[in-house]
């Protein structure tokens, strides 16, 4: 799909549109991604959590994880940021979020991957010209074991406006 931008210039955008989207179907987000003691200090810095769990190994250390844990809310970017290419690169905006769970913790090291599966989708009553997809993301480690799962609400616009 191609899209004007300023200038009479013009952009190439992936991602699907409201028509491409089925019921059921799942994509599997790749490249995985990893997770640096750096990136996790960064992002408590830049977010201003303050909890020492996340970036003084020595207080982690004498908790029962016994070393740092990575924020939670850099965990949940990260699986969105991978799911934006298959899911929501046609955006024009999240429209809701459902119970964000982080069911095992993940660890500076852990190698991040994600699917959404597409649970539904209808028309929009407001907008004729996009409808709302529901999808489920799931995002595991290196493992296998799921760490974060989130379903979660956007509005697309549709190919072809009748």
């Amino acid at each position: 799909m191609t899209k004007p931008t300023v200038h009479d210039r013009y952009a190439h955008q992936t991602g699907r549109l409201f028509e491409d989207f089925v019921v059921g179907d799942i994509y599997h987000h790749l490249p995985g991604r990893t997770i640096s003691q750096n990136d996790n200090a960064w992002f408590t810095l830049l977010t201003m959590n303050t909890h020492p769990l996340h970036f003084d190994e020595e207080y982690a250390a004498a908790t029962e994880f016994g070393r740092p844990l990575v924020a939670s809310p850099l965990t949940v970017a990260i699986v969105v940021g991978m799911s934006v290419s298959d899911v929501s690169a046609t955006a024009i905006a999240n429209l809701g979020w459902k119970e964000i769970k982080l069911p095992a913790p993940v660890f500076p090291g852990d190698t991040l991957y994600a699917n959404t599966e597409v649970l539904g989708k209808r028309e929009s009553k407001s907008r004729p010209n996009a409808g709302i997809v529901s999808v489920l993301t799931r995002g595991v480690n290196q493992d296998d074991t799921e760490v974060c799962v989130f379903e979660r609400q956007i509005l697309i616009p549709k190919r072809h406006v009748a």
